[in-house]
């Protein structure tokens, strides 16, 4: 394996998690089939560019806030974002799962959840799925 697969690997796990379609978990078994001794680096690198992706939702949800405030909602609306803002950024430990996890992140960014905080829990459920993944790879070799 080189630089270039890494790189890939990032890219990918970026893409994921943004509103893009991607397959990074796909790439991630794959890279893990070829070179196993680099599990740690497979599993930091997916969830470094996975985590930034999350991210980079979370500030685009900002970017929204300003022009699109929550007061401007339809009440039903309204009520969905603010259950969201009740429970916080442990939330977004949910960030990994699929469909959800992307607008999740786009709405802590809206509610002006912390980054810093947004940023661990996101970060955390980004390892749990990039770990499941390769402990999947792992038996199935």
């Amino acid at each position: 394996m080189n630089d270039l697969d890494l790189l890939g690997l990032f890219t990918s796990a970026f893409i994921s998690a943004t509103l893009f379609p991607g397959g990074s978990e796909a790439l991630l078994a794959y890279l893990y089939s070829k070179s196993p001794d680099l599990y740690v680096s497979l599993l930091a690198t997916a969830t470094m560019g996975n985590t930034l992706g999350a991210m980079t939702n979370w500030v685009i949800g900002r970017i929204i806030a300003w022009r699109y405030p929550l007061r401007q909602w339809h009440s039903r609306h309204q009520k969905a974002m603010l259950r969201i803002q009740s429970y916080g950024s442990p939330l977004l430990l949910l960030s990994w799962l699929p469909i959800i996890g992307d607008p999740l992140c786009l709405a802590a960014g809206w509610l002006r959840i912390h980054w810093l905080k947004s940023l661990i829990f996101i970060a955390i459920g980004k390892v749990f799925r990039y770990w499941l993944v390769l402990e999947l790879a792992k038996y199935s070799l």
